[in-house]
């Protein structure tokens, strides 16, 4: 019996399932959802970002220290795979800033009929509402699955169920347990690519607030704070959009930079944030924009010149900061106050005190460790006939269509190995 069961309907279950039955297996996919594809529709804001068009040694970067795990899924099928693949199933794509590849109509749904159809030509054999509760286990060889309560047996077994983020789509968790229960490893998982909640009432102030092009400088600090006798600092800049929310701060620029945050974090260690609001300009140009208003407009309230500055609902936060009051006279300024007020422009801190859960986290850091996990078949090293693809590994990258990409390429490699062990 050459049947392939694949546990889990997302990205990388789809793609397995399609290509072990695009190979001659008989293929049951156990969808736990009602509807396979869920987290799909509703990824990158209901538009799906799909991959990138990076290089592929820049690609691989933005996973960090395990990028080098995805070499060999990536040789195989990489992001021209992808558009090629798409395409050929009738969904046009197109490139974005920053490299990002989108449906080309901007509908993260359609991706997900275009898998469905794909997958239903090739008559795989979709069970929605299965929920599978155990991996079956014969002399130390995967047999096949239990769930709903009843056995389902196969030559191989792909798990596929995704993360722990965004449960409510059906990623809840279940893939670690069900590894866990067969010797996998499981490095400690926390949410990614996640909101983040600061200390003050500044962001509670600027809620809804949106900014772009700002810079952003994320510094770690051991727990001495930085002082004498601690051991490292670590600084990285970024640069994008960013949200202010009552509890802290959203938007690209952060998530971003959120999966250092929270490993900083959990290694008890202080984060702090350093804002940048004028970012293509440096002291002295930002000066001497600030000499330019002060003379044009120094018959105007500070309140009124500073809305040439930023938006008008940062102005009040600006000048409580810097001590001045609103209906002072810009030509009133001192060149004290002046510094004052550019060093705040370009140095806004922010301490980060912790970040938002799973429900809102895109993305699962942590998981089954790809120590193993043979990076070539993405078959377990703990149990024969057992593979494994997408965000239940431990990979994760930021934000540009890189983990897609990443669930699309190891469901790939997953599809087409666990044919070759039932003909084996």
């Amino acid at each position: 019996m050459n049947r392939v069961l694949v546990i889990g309907g997302g990205p990388a279950g789809m793609m397995a399932a399609g290509q072990a039955a695009t190979h001659g297996a008989e293929v049951v996919l156990l969808e736990k959802m009602q509807r396979p594809g869920k987290k799909i529709a509703i990824s990158g804001k209901g538009r799906c970002n799909l991959s990138n068009s990076a290089e592929l040694p820049e690609f691989i970067r933005h996973f960090g220290r395990n990028g080098r795990f995805l070499y060999q899924a990536f040789q195989h099928f990489f992001n021209q795979d992808l558009i090629d693949f798409f395409e050929g199933q009738g969904l046009k794509l197109a490139t974005e800033r920053g490299g990002r590849i989108f449906p080309a109509q901007g509908n993260a749904p359609d991706v997900v009929r275009t898998l469905r159809q794909w997958l239903e030509e090739l008559s795989v054999s979709l069970r929605p509402n299965s929920a599978v509760e155990k991996l079956l286990i014969d002399n130390g060889k995967i047999t096949g699955v239990l769930c709903n309560g009843h056995p389902v047996y196969g030559r191989a077994v792909i798990l596929a169920p995704g993360g722990a983020s965004y449960p409510a789509t059906g990623s809840s968790g279940d893939g670690y347990k069900l590894a866990a229960s067969v010797g996998h490893s499981i490095v400690p998982i926390r949410p990614g690519l996640v909101p983040v909640i600061t200390q003050g009432d500044l962001a509670q102030r600027l809620a809804g607030l949106h900014l772009r092009n700002v810079g952003v400088r994320l510094i770690i600090n051991d727990a001495t704070g930085g002082k004498k006798g601690s051991k490292r600092q670590k600084k990285c800049t970024a640069f994008g959009e960013l949200l202010f929310m009552k509890y802290g701060l959203s938007g690209p620029v952060i998530l971003t930079l959120s999966n250092q945050i929270v490993d900083a974090l959990q290694a008890d260690k202080q984060v702090q944030l350093i804002l940048d609001l004028k970012p293509a300009l440096d002291e002295q140009k930002l000066d001497a924009r600030l000499q330019r208003d002060v003379q044009n407009r120094h018959k105007e309230p500070m309140q009124s010149m500073l809305r040439g500055l930023m938006p008008e609902k940062l102005v009040q936060v600006c000048l409580d900061e810097i001590g001045l009051a609103p209906d002072r006279l810009a030509g009133e300024m001192r060149a004290k106050e002046r510094k004052r007020l550019r060093f705040w422009l370009k140095n806004i801190p922010l301490t980060i005190t912790g970040y938002r859960g799973f429900t809102e986290a895109i993305i699962t850091c942590g998981g089954v460790s790809l120590k193993e996990v043979d990076p070539r078949t993405m078959a377990s090293t703990c149990c024969p006939g057992l593979y494994l693809a997408g965000e239940v590994l431990d990979l994760q990258a930021d934000t540009g269509g890189y983990n897609l990409q990443a669930a699309f390429s190891t469901g790939w490699i997953a599809g087409r190995s666990a044919v070759e062990h039932c003909l084996n």
